[in-house]
């Protein structure tokens, strides 16, 4: 049994990764933001530990560490994203999506690092995006966040490997969660149209993903690409 910690758990794909690693019988924390009620009842199924935490502060994301006493598997997939044209785009909203998108990941591996550096052991995973790939017209900041996200993957693989420790990186395609809620169903099935295996991801599709980088114990550095072919 490993303890994993995952941000962003309470609902979509953070809540699929929580049902995946505990279904398997591992000790699953989950650090939210805001909705008490969707992590209550993730918690309350799954029987995971949740946190209240911004992933933007790093005293609180210090004092949620705090609270769990070692760390195997620390996911991080906490992540808010702005469609629009950047020209409308206003600074505190640029800089509030790289506090949580880049900044959130450098809150929790720093908090998590004395215990993985202390058993010379753990597995990192970032969550990118395709557009971090190959950028998104009106996703500038987006883009830009998750692009940032698969650079410090990689220059993290290479820094801690020798300690024995892997940093890998899911980057999803379209995947049907409430992050698409405003999506209109036409785009949507066009996008799954355009999509080579003819679908449209679930967050359980990233949620394997995930638990495939936790134990792939030969791959670091690893940019594993979730799209269904809609970009290669």
């Amino acid at each position: 049994m490993q303890t994993v910690v995952i941000t962003g758990g309470s609902r979509g794909i953070g809540a699929a990764a929580v049902e995946a690693f505990a279904a398997r019988g591992d000790r699953v924390f989950f650090l939210y933001e805001k909705n008490h009620e969707a992590a209550r009842a993730v918690a309350e199924k799954y029987g995971a530990c949740p946190i209240c935490c911004d992933v933007a502060d790093g005293a609180a994301v210090a004092e949620a560490f705090r609270q769990i006493d070692s760390v195997d598997v620390l996911i991080c997939n906490a992540g808010i994203c702005r469609y629009g044209l950047m020209r409308d785009l206003e600074e505190s909203e640029w800089d509030r999506l790289f506090d949580v998108n880049v900044k959130g990941i450098y809150h929790c591996v720093n908090a998590a690092m004395p215990s993985f550096l202390r058993r010379q052991k753990g597995s990192i995973i970032t969550v990118s995006s395709m557009w971090g790939q190959v950028g998104a017209s009106c996703e500038a900041a987006y883009s830009a966040t998750k692009g940032a996200v698969i650079a410090l993957t990689k220059a993290l693989a290479q820094e801690l490997g020798p300690s024995g420790i892997r940093v890998n990186c899911v980057a999803p395609g379209v995947i049907e969660t409430d992050m698409c809620a405003g999506v209109a169903p036409e785009i949507l099935a066009q996008l799954s149209d355009d999509t080579p295996v003819g679908r449209n991801g679930t967050a359980q599709d990233v949620a394997k993903a995930m638990v495939y980088l936790a134990d792939a114990a030969f791959v670091t550095g690893h940019v594993l690409s979730v799209n269904g072919g809609y970009v290669l």
